[in-house]
């Protein structure tokens, strides 16, 4: 590797890493949103291994921020503190076991793994289609699409927690609920085991285009989004809401509300973090102001305010 002084000096404390190190690391290129700042470290571990021998040496006091393919990712623009943690190639292994159980690293996109089950002609992962996410995303927020959800598939998956220490989580360990993982904060899943089914591989590709075709044309998926920006409230539909307080196409900055769905915002192109989040913010209390209804942020925020 060709490391900074910097990077330099923070490789003598994990001699023995084997994974990808930088400072000062732009993340704007790799959240879809194409804002925010940069990460202090971004440490790409090469493998479970890598990544907990890294976690078990780290200072206690080093802050440590997990990324995954940032869909439904908003980074302030003054960066982010610390060590943010991106799984990459040695966590995107896929493979079938007997009783058409599928065992799928952490930095595997859900498409890939709807695909790769279709391939396989096992069904009841179509959904993950329709997931602009990874499964270790999936697995943090209980990610789902069209009546599906990940606690209705999971068996078990790994963790290593912020000491370096690996674990194995049942499907009740997670404490899933809507939109939400009950499992500890500081564990950084690694990967998951899920249950399928046998299925015909016509019909489940055929599911999957269904879908596909669908969010093409309800949802603004071309556009520089971050996928749903709030959660849905009980009893109601977030963009509902949104529509009847009057924010459809609303805009600040370069940050707009998507006149196709109202549920997403967008960067038409020059848009801020400090824009996005101040749309959002603006939305939530036209929301409330209009129904009564508190907005929840699906869109995880991260990072500091402009440097």
């Amino acid at each position: 590797m060709n490391l900074t002084a910097a990077e330099a000096d923070i490789a003598d404390a994990w001699p023995d890493l084997r994974g990808r190190l930088k400072t000062n690391a732009p993340l704007a290129d790799i959240t879809w949103f194409r804002v925010g700042g940069p990460a202090e470290l971004l440490f790409q571990p090469a493998d479970e291994a890598d990544l907990a021998y890294f976690l078990e040496a780290a200072p206690a006091n080093l802050p440590v921020t997990v990324i995954g393919l940032g869909s439904n990712l908003l980074v302030r623009d003054g960066g982010i503190r610390g060590a943010v943690i991106r799984l990459g190639r040695g966590f995107s292994d896929i493979s079938f076991e007997a009783g058409s159980l599928i065992r799928v690293g952490a930095a595997v996109p859900d498409v890939k793994l709807a695909r790769a089950a279709a391939d396989a002609a096992i069904g009841g992962l179509a959904f993950y289609r329709g997931i602009p996410g990874a499964v270790g995303g999936a697995l943090r927020m209980n990610g789902g699409a069209h009546g599906v959800e990940t606690k209705d598939v999971l068996i078990e998956c790994r963790a290593v927690d912020r000491g370096g220490r690996a674990h194995v989580l049942s499907n009740a360990d997670m404490g899933f609920a809507y939109r939400h993982c009950g499992a500890p904060a500081d564990l950084i899943f690694t990967e998951a085991l899920f249950q399928a089914e046998p299925g015909d591989r016509a019909a489940i590709q055929a599911e999957m285009k269904e879908i596909a075709e669908y969010r093409e044309a309800a949802q603004p998926i071309k556009s520089r989004t971050g996928g749903s920006t709030f959660k849905n409230p009980p009893g109601h539909k977030a963009w509902q809401l949104i529509d009847a307080a009057g924010c459809r196409g609303l805009k600040v900055g370069g940050a707009a509300v998507s006149e196709k769905h109202c549920n997403f915002l967008i960067n038409e192109g020059d848009a801020s973090a400090v824009d996005l989040e101040s749309l959002g913010e603006t939305v939530r209390a036209r929301v409330k102001q209009t129904s009564g209804v508190d907005l929840e942020w699906e869109i995880k925020r991260l990072g500091g305010g402009a440097a």
